[in-house]
């Protein structure tokens, strides 16, 4: 099937009370696992693109490889940006086939967030393309991303029920303790103000740097409204483990199938697994 919008498998995802992964690719092979993974649990799923992930592989690189593994999928497949913080490099992925955005103002303040935001959910709906939108900073790195804990700030309900009204997002990114790469320690998620910003929106909860975040806590936030949940260092530390592995074992293998194929297979099994922690399996 052809590459679908994010805002219907969000409604079917709020009325089922489950949430979507949408999971990062960087190159063919992540985009396989996350496809075939997906197939295997009979679920939707999101396939997204940041900053970084276009400037290595090329934006046409990137939607021909989605497109591919969406037409040949049998389960719904989104092409979604994260964390675009250029006006202009939103427009020219919707202009390029991407069938979801996320325009990142967080670092603007708020009336200049809701403004710019509003203006890329203006043009958007005319293409028919979601939007996603973050209020809050979300600390760490990812990609050309770098939030220090000094900038991090966590979201306030009132701020993000004006934002939304203001601007009819698809879906919001919150801060509520989560974090981008890899966790020194155990993070811990306000849950009470997830509840109250779930209560307070009309659109549903994003969570990113979910990666090292325990199945507890997850599970915790999807039943406080939580629908899509980003992944991206999960599978970096997988894809490239499995690569280490077959290296170390046979230190003169020199063809990169022999390599990249194992690396496919692992990024396969922790994707699913994360599917059916989200609660999305059999829901295609």
């Amino acid at each position: 099937m052809s590459l679908v919008p994010l805002a219907d498998l969000l409604k079917k995802a709020e009325q089922g009370g489950y949430a979507i992964g949408a999971f990062n690719c960087n190159n063919m092979e992540i985009v396989q696992s996350i496809v075939m993974a997906a197939e295997a649990e009979r679920s939707p799923v999101i396939v997204q693109a940041s900053q970084g992930a276009i400037k290595y592989a090329g934006l046409g690189y990137i939607i021909a490889l989605a497109r591919q593994a969406a037409e040949r999928a049998a389960v719904p497949v989104v092409l979604h940006l994260d964390h675009g913080t250029s006006f202009d490099q939103v427009m020219q992925c919707i202009r390029f086939g991407f069938t979801s955005v996320m325009y990142d103002g967080s670092h603007h303040p708020l009336d200049e967030n809701i403004a710019q935001t509003r203006k890329v959910v203006e043009i958007a709906r005319v293409f028919g393309v979601s939007v996603e939108a973050e209020l809050g900073r979300i600390g760490g790195t990812e990609d050309d991303i770098s939030v220090s804990d000094a900038e991090a700030f966590y979201t306030d309900p009132a701020e993000a029920e004006r934002f939304v009204q203001e601007t009819d997002v698809d879906a919001l990114a919150v801060a509520v303790g989560t974090a981008h790469g890899q966790y020194k320690g155990d993070p811990k998620l306000d849950f009470d103000l997830l509840a109250e910003i779930s209560k307070r929106i009309s659109c549903p909860v994003v969570l990113h740097g979910s990666s090292g975040v325990s199945d507890e806590s997850i599970r915790a936030a999807i039943d406080r409204g939580v629908r899509k949940i980003n992944i991206d260092t999960n599978i970096r530390e997988t894809f490239v483990g499995a690569m280490r592995k077959v290296l170390d074992d046979n230190p003169k293998e020199i063809d990169p199938r022999k390599v990249l194929g194992p690396a496919r297979d692992a990024g396969v099994e922790i994707i699913r697994e994360k599917i059916r922690l989200f609660g999305s399996s059999g829901k295609a």
